[in-house]
């Protein structure tokens, strides 16, 4: 079956790979649209330190169930629409056991600690199949990417009382901005693109402000009376952005971290004991996080079209990568259509 592989840094091309076998206890999911995560691109470009090359891409995954093998339980029938769960858990870790999989310390994500989902066909466990009829394979691939920001929203344990300021637009930020505002909180984004700022209007942020033209503290002093809002969601991975979330974070705010920044951050450390902050991890997403973005995709609401930046097809997803590279600013989300 038909493959696309990141051969190596800046070289991706389509191979021929065996078709996966279905064992008991396995679903058989045919690949209609996979995304490209900002860690494929990183991969792409040879900044991946966990991947080992070369490396089968992506875990944003809209497909549909082509066959069940032995032991399956019924309800997951052959012709419907699902998305993949593309984590691993060990079950012995403290994160798991502690009940949170989504960190578990040996997590194998597709694409990234194991080949992905860039392929014809994939065979998972059945308890990582998520179905819905009511749900396309093309919006099944923006479910994954959204269920992380939604995740980083109930770490920050976000409430109607809550203010939140959300750094960064990209897929991730957008995914906290809509749960946030579902949550009922005010919400802040921020962003240096007018364009994503206006997307997130559209999406329920109450107030934008472009952190290049604008003065954020002054901006976030007069929309919360002097206070600084009570969470910060930090979906950039910049040194700039992490110490902004620290320096404007209300006294007694939670700070929530989901980007991975490239060097070291220097912070003024006596925020974290003045400010008595709740600094705080988030990473992957919960099965829960996972039927949140489904059943808000079902409200009709979200501008899925918006969303996607491009389709391609296997054959041109280096052309894809290049087209990202060359201006990452402007991408939300980019399909490959098997």
């Amino acid at each position: 079956m038909k493959a696309l592989q990141i051969v190596q840094a800046g070289e991706m091309k389509v191979v021929s790979v065996e078709k996966p076998a279905l064992k008991a206890g396995e679903v058989l999911v045919k690949l209609c649209y996979v995304g490209f995560c900002g860690s494929d691109l990183n991969t792409y470009l040879g900044k991946n330190p966990m991947v080992k090359l070369p490396v089968i891409p992506g875990h944003e995954i809209g497909a549909v169930i082509e066959a069940v093998g032995e032991g399956v339980p019924a309800h997951i029938q052959p012709g419907v629409s699902c998305t993949v769960n593309p984590y691993t858990a060990c079950g012995s870790c403290p994160s798991c056991r502690n009940g949170r999989p989504n960190a578990c310390q040996f997590n194998q994500t597709f694409g990234v600690q194991r080949d992905g989902a860039m392929s014809e066909y994939i065979s998972v466990p059945w308890g990582k199949v998520i179905p819905d009829a009511e749900i396309t394979p093309r919006d099944f691939a923006l479910v994954e990417p959204m269920s992380v920001g939604f995740h980083a929203v109930s770490r920050a344990q976000v409430t109607d009382l809550d203010v939140v300021m959300v750094i960064g637009c990209g897929m991730i930020g957008v995914g906290a901005i809509v749960r946030s505002a579902l949550r009922g909180a005010r919400v802040i984004a921020v962003d240096v693109d007018d364009s994503k700022l206006a997307l997130a209007k559209r999406l329920g942020a109450a107030y934008t402000i472009n952190s290049k033209t604008e003065d954020v503290h002054a901006r976030l002093q007069t929309i919360t009376n002097n206070a600084g809002p009570d969470v910060v969601i930090e979906a950039v991975g910049a040194p700039p952005t992490y110490q902004m979330a620290i320096s404007e974070v209300a006294f007694t705010g939670r700070v929530v971290c989901i980007g991975y920044a490239k060097t070291e951050i220097a912070f003024e450390t006596k925020y974290f004991v003045q400010k008595e902050l709740d600094i705080r991890g988030s990473r992957n997403a919960m099965p829960e996080d996972f039927r949140a973005v489904i059943e808000y995709m079902k409200r009709g609401t979200c501008p899925k079209e918006e969303l996607i930046s491009g389709i391609y097809e296997p054959e041109q997803a280096q052309e894809a990568m290049k087209h990202w590279q060359s201006d990452p600013g402007k991408v939300f989300r980019i399909f490959v259509k098997f």
